[in-house]
């Protein structure tokens, strides 16, 4: 049996963004997850949900050496992180839509720095990709392989400072579930940085619910609760079509669903991300609608 969240509000905020990724098309992630019926099924759930409508991207801006739309990124996870911040203080759960990954940015910045004063937060990532690249070791420039680095105190810093001195989450409480593309830089990063990585090939040997016992361990030992981060190109392109960076012989369908449910049955959940559906690339939008079931189940949705 789920434990359903104690905090029955919730604060939908899309984020139009597709400029951190090569692939254009993740800005129209938040309509068509909102399309996919997320918000009237969420208050079938028992949530009061207040959707804030989305962030939108400056039309121009600046690149940095490699940081490609570093001024636009940067500006819209600035918007987002004081947009994720407000909702805290009004004492209701953000659940942003993304978008492509660079905004966790913002998002996770916003969490850990509210929270500071009561202790930590701990991170599941779920992502084929580990995102823990910086503009010394990025192979591409593009920022949505950045932000977990970033908000982890591991560069680049100018990517999560807002101007609120940004208080960096410890690798102890954070964990990266189902990678299985990483960057060969970027893997010498996240082990010198003893990030805990939960690859597929654990998903494979010991199965998804071994695999979440542990990351929720990680991330809920002693801390004040768990911000998941979801990306869906976590999940093999046959069963999520809609991203812009798919990788095969990733997670099936239901052990995605198991992870998401495992997350709720925790009680620990305080924050969420669902970032990178495509729907240019989708098949009748079939990406977003397990993006919304998938947030559902986080959120306490219950098979029987």
């Amino acid at each position: 049996m789920s434990i359903l969240n104690k905090n029955k509000n919730i604060d939908v905020i899309g984020v139009q963004i597709d400029l951190g990724a090569s692939r254009k098309g993740v800005a129209m992630g938040p309509l068509a997850i909102r399309y996919a019926n997320l918000i009237p099924d969420l208050r079938k759930l028992g949530y009061t949900v207040r959707d804030k409508g989305d962030i939108l991207t400056p039309v121009e801006g600046e690149s940095r050496p490699n940081m490609l739309n570093y001024d636009q990124v940067c500006a819209v996870n600035n918007q987002l992180y004081h947009q994720v911040t407000k909702t805290l203080r009004d004492g209701r759960i953000p659940l942003v839509l993304g978008g492509d990954h660079s905004l966790a940015a913002g998002s996770v910045s916003a969490v850990s720095k509210y929270y500071e004063d009561q202790g930590e937060i701990g991170i599941i990532w779920i992502d084929a990709h580990g995102d823990w690249n910086d503009n010394n070791s990025t192979l591409s420039g593009n920022m949505h392989g950045m932000p977990y680095s970033a908000v982890c105190g591991w560069g680049p810093d100018e990517m999560v400072d807002f101007g609120q001195k940004p208080h960096f989450v410890p690798t102890e409480h954070c964990v990266q579930v189902a990678g299985h593309d990483f960057d060969i830089p970027e893997a010498a990063r996240m082990k010198k940085a003893r990030m805990n990585v939960l690859p597929i090939t654990d998903v494979d040997r010991r199965g998804m619910h071994d695999v979440m016992e542990e990351a929720i361990e990680i991330a809920g030992r002693n801390t004040v609760g768990i911000h998941l981060s979801f990306d869906v190109d976590a999940i093999t392109p046959e069963y999520a079509p809609g991203t812009g960076t798919p990788v095969a012989n990733g997670i099936t369908a239901r052990e995605a669903f198991l992870a998401a449910e495992m997350v709720a049955q925790s009680g620990k959940l305080i924050s969420m991300d669902l970032v990178e559906v495509n729907p240019i690339l989708d098949d009748k939008n079939k990406t977003a609608v397990m993006a919304s079931e998938l947030i559902q189940l986080a959120l306490g949705k219950e098979v029987y």
